[in-house]
């Protein structure tokens, strides 16, 4: 497992880089978002890696390696908007935003070195594709929740839908770069 947590980084460090990148370009315009809105543009990613995945022919040069970023990196926002409410206009500072993300971030890391424990890394042995269902259906789930009002009866809340999101990206990501080594 230390061999997984240490691709874990890899994989964050790059999605980190690029959140922090758009951070200077655009500000944290995002957290007037409200949470709805970014379930549904994780979910707009998830069904255009589905559609990469079953579709032969691509009209626009794009790999499900960026779309998994974004997945992980809209999934950490909604964490973000979570914890802090949305605003009516940007109110965090770049290291402000870089600190909830790596906050949130090692909290999802946590819950992925706990279930690997428990499952064995079992999904190391899964296909990439089956990760991309297992995040539409974690997406579909939210969708229900937030429609209930944010209310369940025996389910885990939105948070760890999110959180394993960002778990299931990350090992798509580490898969995908492992294969093309191959």
């Amino acid at each position: 497992m230390q061999k997984t947590s240490k691709q874990y980084d890899a994989v964050i460090d790059k999605c980190k880089g690029l959140f922090v990148k758009k951070m200077k370009d655009y500000g944290c315009a995002w957290r007037i978002l409200r949470l709805p809105s970014l379930t549904d543009q994780i979910y707009i990613k998830a069904q255009r890696i589905r559609q990469l995945q079953d579709n032969a022919v691509r009209k626009i040069d794009e790999d499900e390696a960026s779309e998994f970023v974004g997945i992980i990196n809209y999934s950490a926002m909604a964490l973000i908007q979570l914890e802090l409410g949305v605003a009516i206009q940007p109110d965090l500072n770049p290291q402000q935003a870089e600190n909830l993300y790596d906050k949130h971030i090692k909290i999802s890391k946590r819950l992925m070195s706990d279930k690997n424990h428990d499952y064995g890394e079992a999904w190391r042995d899964m296909r990439v594709s089956s990760l991309t269902d297992l995040i539409i259906q974690k997406l579909l789930r939210v969708k229900q929740i937030e429609d209930n009002n944010g209310k369940t009866l025996v389910s885990e809340g939105i948070d760890a839908n999110y959180q394993d999101m960002i778990n299931y990206a990350v090992f798509a990501l580490i898969l995908i770069e492992e294969a093309q080594i191959k």
